[in-house]
């Protein structure tokens, strides 16, 4: 149990007298691992606690059992959220470390349920960082709405292991602020091209609409049915992208110097 406290090092234990009764780090495993399984709430903690107590009990004292879920509640509304962002930032950096193939697709959320059109208050929108293949979020930053997901990305790819790694995003980031930024951690990037950027889009299309230089690209098609219609989506890869960077400036790394 030791190895696993020092996950919780610098979490302060807001409860006093009686509340203590229960063991700090033991409560807060017992929470991580319910969440990990799907758990959503104190009441599932304690119900993940009681249904896995034997096996807890290999590395945890329980001195006085399983933590109730009133338990569970009251040290969460008493806990300060900023000490256990820095454990879960921790956490998931060790996590990602073990990402080395994945693709890490950057999106906006809103939270299902977090408005109130009483108080004027509006949904709490989040700009997370998702690990495609491993399916898990590897961090988030919290943003007024969605217009200011752009101002956040740079903040976000901050808490993210990017080096070799592949970034995708829609296309509101489509800015060059976005690649700049994954490329000076090391980091690959595909991004969603729209008419946002108007001429780097239609030349971009021009480019593949020539049959003369697209043909001989590897290409695949999917066909699927989807809410009452056939959709029919088609990709190509193109790996000669030295003229975005010299007629458009995109950020990358370095044209090969050329064979002489």
């Amino acid at each position: 149990m030791q190895e696993f406290s020092s996950l919780f090092e610098g979490v302060e234990d807001p409860r006093s007298s009686n509340a203590t009764r229960h063991s700090l780090h033991e409560m807060l495993l017992i929470a991580l691992l319910s969440v990990l399984c799907g758990g959503e709430g104190c009441a599932d903690m304690e119900r993940f606690g009681r249904a896995k107590e034997p096996f807890l009990r290999r590395f945890m004292v329980l001195k006085h059992g399983i933590p109730s879920h009133d338990a569970f509640s009251d040290l969460f509304n008493a806990l300060d959220p900023g000490g256990l962002q820095k454990v879960l930032l921790r956490l998931l950096e060790d996590w990602a470390a073990l990402l080395e193939d994945d693709v890490i697709a950057i999106d906006g959320k809103s939270l299902r349920r977090s408005f109130a059109t009483a108080a004027a208050r509006s949904p709490v929108h989040l700009v997370q960082a998702f690990a495609a293949r491993a399916r898990l979020v590897l961090g988030q930053v919290k943003v007024a709405d969605k217009s200011n997901e752009i101002a956040a990305m740079p903040k976000l790819l901050e808490m993210l292991a990017l080096k070799g790694r592949i970034e995708t995003a829609d296309a509101m980031h489509t800015q060059r602020a976005t690649p700049e930024a994954v490329t000076a951690w090391g980091g690959d990037y595909v991004l969603a091209l729209k008419a946002n950027q108007g001429r780097l889009h239609e030349d971009v299309r021009l480019y593949l609409d020539d049959p003369a230089r697209t043909d001989e690209l590897p290409s695949c098609q999917q066909v699927d049915g989807d809410h009452g219609r056939i959709e029919t989506r088609c990709a190509t890869v193109c790996h000669e992208v030295a003229w975005l960077q010299e007629d458009h400036d995109w950020p990358g790394p370095p044209p090969a110097p050329a064979s002489g």
